[in-house]
């Protein structure tokens, strides 16, 4: 290929190092941006895990005996974050383009402070709803704006380990927010004479991490996506000189460049050509809503990403994670230090079962790890269901079952980490053309908000009344995952955002084939040799076929 006059041929590396861990060890700068801008995913964990200790607190309790006592107001409680979040998630795709991905952090943070001080200072029931809420629309911003941000900065060779940073930073939320439940709760002693600080330190004391995240999206660069789609190309190339760490002269930056321009092109004329007429940026923003459910490959894709968000609820990841306490209290592991300290295990495997993805997830591939991941965890809600089943009515008499009981639950933690925990945060920042991914985003991760607000809602209910019968459950979403990855999920693992339409079509049609080509031609990019079949590996075109997918070899 030559494209702007550099010679692109396909025998040329198009990444920029290997995959895995090596990858991150060879970009430093890249890693280090991505941990930080993942502070967000801390903030998203720290107020998920958090609410599950101060539950089953005494102060909290003596403060607030009616949220303690009352299972559907306690399931309200914790619900009403993630109702809050599926707001702030489906309302910041036109925010995100709007002020970029960057400033959306700054917002996000913002919000957030608000609602944790709200929630810290509570002396009455409503006021932990509000704060809870408002809280919750800011983690429902971040948990769209972060995959998204960390996606669109990428290199496709380590796309997928830097985007598992956001649930590596939720892990590590909800395992500081578990050991300092279990370390706060001894503030003024365990029992009656507790002090309230042991609730209200853990709820204050998410604002620090906020803060930080704050003061240091300053420093962030923009997406470089985000800055072509603003016409701001020479801060595109600048960006990407920085980011990457290679020199403007490089071809394979002169290509990523080249490559973001043309989609970035296609994609405006596209949408002048489908909606002529159109200046409002509120009707264009609905018309491209309204895209995403009729156009045959968006709506296919945007299945596959809102379907990852409802099933990896139901798995029963946020059951766990919000009632862990009294599900372990529930298998025989009684005392308030010794299911809080249960609870803390379970935020210790969640944090070091993610690395694994981080490290390898590039190289195994995204549907191989969600097969693997799923089996593992239909083996331990089987498992523990069955002790639950056998057990229920004498768990102190059998000690030992309790225990391997929670060992499964770990288990099923530590499957669910390396797994969906990560694929679905991956897959939705990657797969959408440019105009929509924001709007995509938004719709797939508030799908995910629904959903974990619908288990919040339910789980109490379904523990006292079907006991046993919520892991199995929850195991029958895990055996439906296997299927439906196996038949109907495509491997995007190593390609660019760009060159997503090889597996999922869109760019076909004659029109839509004439004008890339004319884009490209204008660009100075023509094709010398057919570079998209040397680039697109082997053994993904083959699975893909194996799924009956057509996968065509032009870059459309």
């Amino acid at each position: 290929m030559v494209a702007g006059g550099v010679a692109v041929g396909g025998d040329l590396d198009l990444s920029y190092g290997p995959a895995g861990y090596k990858g991150l060890i060879k970009e430093p700068f890249i890693f280090f941006i991505s941990c930080f801008a993942s502070i967000g995913g801390v903030l998203f964990g720290y107020d998920q895990g958090v609410i599950s200790g101060v539950l089953v607190m005494n102060n909290f309790g003596k403060h607030f005996p009616l949220l303690a006592n009352d299972a559907t107001l306690q399931g309200w409680m914790v619900a009403v974050l993630t109702l809050g979040a599926m707001f702030g998630a489906f309302a910041n795709g036109p925010i995100a383009d709007r002020i970029s991905r960057r400033w959306d952090l700054l917002l996000a943070n913002g919000v957030f402070l608000v609602g944790s001080v709200i929630q810290c200072a509570a002396v009455n029931i409503p006021m932990i709803f509000i704060g809870r809420f408002i809280a919750g629309l800011a983690i429902g911003q971040l948990s769209m704006v972060v995959p998204l941000y960390l996606g669109e900065l990428a290199p496709p060779n380590i796309r997928g380990s830097l985007v598992a940073l956001q649930q590596l930073g939720i892990t590590v939320g909800i395992m500081i927010a578990f050991w300092l439940d279990y370390g706060t709760q001894h503030i003024g002693g365990t029992g009656d004479g507790q002090s309230q600080a042991a609730w209200r330190f853990p709820l204050a004391l998410q604002c620090l991490p906020s803060a930080i995240l704050a003061a240091g999206t300053f420093f962030l660069p923009y997406s470089p996506r985000w800055l072509m789609s603003k016409g701001r190309e020479e801060e595109v190339m600048a960006t990407l000189c920085r980011i990457r760490r290679v020199p403007a002269s490089d071809p394979r930056l002169k290509l990523e460049f080249l490559d973001i321009k043309a989609a970035c092109i296609f994609d405006q004329e596209s949408v002048a050509a489908r909606f002529p007429g159109i200046n409002s940026r509120f009707t264009l923003a609905l018309k491209q809503y309204q895209e995403l459910f009729v156009v045959r490959h968006l709506n296919r894709r945007l299945v596959i990403a809102c379907l990852l968000q409802i099933i990896q609820q139901f798995t029963g990841i946020n059951a766990i994670i919000y009632y862990a306490p009294q599900i372990f209290t529930a298998i025989g592991l009684t005392g308030n230090s010794v299911d809080l300290l249960a609870t803390g295990v379970v935020g210790i495997i969640n944090f070091f079962s993610t690395i694994p993805a981080i490290m390898f997830l590039d190289r195994w591939g995204r549907r191989k790890v969600l097969i693997i991941g799923a089996i593992n965890m239909s083996i331990g809600h089987l498992i523990v269901g069955t002790l639950f089943a056998i057990y229920q009515h004498s768990w102190d008499a059998h000690r030992s079952a309790g225990w391997a009981a929670a060992v499964f639950v770990w288990f099923f933690i530590a499957n669910f980490a390396f797994s969906i925990g990560c694929v679905n945060w991956i897959m939705p920042s990657e797969m959408f053309p440019p105009g929509v991914r924001s709007k995509a985003v938004g719709v797939a991760i508030s799908t995910n908000w629904l959903t974990n607000f619908i288990v919040a809602l339910i789980t109490p209910r379904m523990l006292k009344s079907i006991t046993f019968g919520t892991f199995y459950f929850f195991l029958v979403f895990c055996l439906i995952l296997i299927v439906w990855v196996y038949f109907c999920v495509p491997e995007t693992k190593g390609l660019r955002i760009e060159e997503m339409d090889l597996i999922f079509g869109g760019n076909q049609g004659v029109e839509d084939v004439r004008r890339i080509e004319d884009i490209r031609r204008r660009l100075g990019m023509t094709v010398v040799g057919d570079r998209d079949t040397d680039d697109f590996k082997e053994e993904e075109v083959e699975g893909n076929k194996g799924m009956g997918m057509e996968v065509s070899h032009h870059e459309a």
